[in-house]
């Protein structure tokens, strides 16, 4: 119901803010997908498989992706003026995204509630500052 709504969308801005507190300037950029994923979990909540946050440069999707689980291969380094989004992409249950028929629609698998919370932010001065806020 509607709580389970609420309950999801205050989520998703948490586990934004909690990616958030490990993005510094020497950090894996794997760390902020470990960081997400434990808040998500905390809250009874799944991470949507294969959607990331990503860099943003000359085009809107760039290097590095940042997922929003730990990821081992994910090896690459914050560094001092990188600009990418953080940006938990959560589920009440299926952890599978299902591109609808228009080509931009996503929902989960099995059509539970999910929520999206996504901020741009830069490493400066070795943290994040927002961009989008």
């Amino acid at each position: 119901g509607s709580d389970q709504a609420h309950r999801l969308v205050a989520c998703a801005r948490e586990a934004f803010l909690a990616g958030a507190r490990v993005a510094r300037a020497g950090t894996r950029v794997n760390e902020i997908g470990r960081a997400v994923d434990q808040e998500v979990t905390r809250h009874g909540f799944k991470v949507v498989r294969g959607l990331c946050g990503h860099g943003v440069g000359r085009t809107i999707h760039e290097e590095p992706s940042v997922p929003n689980w730990y990821d081992p291969r994910q090896t690459d380094v914050l560094t001092e003026g990188l600009v990418f989004t953080i940006e938990p992409m959560i589920s009440a249950g299926s952890t599978i995204p299902v591109e609808d028929r228009d080509g931009w629609t996503i929902r989960t698998r099995d059509g539970s509630l999910s929520s999206h919370y996504e901020h741009t932010v830069m490493i400066a001065q070795g943290r994040p500052v927002l961009l989008t806020a």
